[in-house]
């Protein structure tokens, strides 16, 4: 359903408030524009007059917006942002779609990336933009049609595509993980631990499946795999991180896991995408193309 068009006040009269919001001057807003002082000014009374409300507080030497106006401001900067992005994206690629897709930065990378030559050779007409997202987010608030999800399938109000289990096993550099005793998980809380911060609990989490449990536990708290893997490298703690990401540098003795301790899968990956009445085409071949590889 399309806004009423009283509420969609003429792009020109919306530009000259963004403008003027951000360098609170007519004359030099008008010159970003490329328009006259006289342009500017009017377009502002445009603009007052369309929406039947007070924009600005005038007095003798000059003119401030109001609390609610600057507020409006920037939510019409957004949207012009929003218009010119769109157009950009439509210029880079006006034969084909786009698919903007948020990732988890390891998975991504590891998993993903290596299969995406294939999609791009099957549907060379959709173009495939990645960003990093780290939690759930709203997708009528953000450009992305769809993003990959770990844990359970409980993202609201959308489609989940089951990708892959993950397993994890707790790792140490082999200075640390000397005070590993085989066979006993509970000791390793004896010694300092990495943590993500977009997993708080896996630790916990951890040691429930193992059959015990343990209280908060304290310890470094890193923003993404390849940071906590590096970390624990440098023995700077015991990282409970999915095998996938690992296994070249237990190969190589970099780091050492936990004997005895056999891997434990806390969550699964997810392909999501919003559940609405029309599907977004380059978003639905993205995900038939998925189940091809999974």
């Amino acid at each position: 359903m399309s806004p009423p068009k009283r509420f969609l006040p003429p792009i020109s009269a919306l530009r000259a408030l963004e403008a003027f919001a951000r360098t609170g001057n007519v004359t030099v807003s008008g010159r970003e524009l490329g328009l006259s002082q006289s342009a500017v000014s009017r377009q502002l009374r445009v603009l007052e007059e369309y929406l039947d409300t007070d924009l600005f507080i005038r007095n003798r030497k000059r003119i401030t917006l109001t609390a609610a106006a600057q507020s409006y401001a920037n939510e019409v900067r957004r949207g012009l942002e929003q218009i010119a992005n769109a157009s950009l994206r439509l210029k880079a690629n006006p034969t084909g779609g786009l698919l903007n897709l948020a990732i988890l930065p390891a998975f991504g990378m590891r998993w993903l990336a290596p299969k995406l030559p294939d999609f791009v050779r099957r549907h060379p007409q959709v173009t495939v933009n990645l960003g990093t997202r780290l939690t759930p987010f709203d997708f009528r608030e953000e450009a992305f049609h769809a993003a990959i999800h770990f844990g359970q399938p409980d993202w609201p109000e959308v489609h989940h595509l089951k990708l892959m289990r993950e397993e994890v096993i707790a790792v140490a550099a082999p200075e640390m993980a000397a005070g590993f005793i085989p066979g006993d998980p509970a000791s390793i809380f004896a010694l300092p631990l990495l943590h993500l911060d977009s997993r708080p609990d896996a630790w916990e989490n951890w040691a429930r499946q193992l059959g015990f449990e343990v209280a908060p536990p304290r310890g470094m708290l890193v923003d993404q795999f390849a940071s906590i893997v590096q970390a624990a490298v440098h023995g700077m703690g015991v990282a409970l991180a999915p095998t996938f990401l690992i296994d070249q540098e237990i190969a190589d003795g970099r780091l050492v896991a936990a004997p005895g301790v056999a891997p434990i899968s806390i969550g699964d990956y997810y392909l999501v995408w919003p559940k609405t009445d029309a599907p977004f085409a380059p978003c639905r071949m993205f995900e038939q193309w998925l189940r091809t590889q999974i």
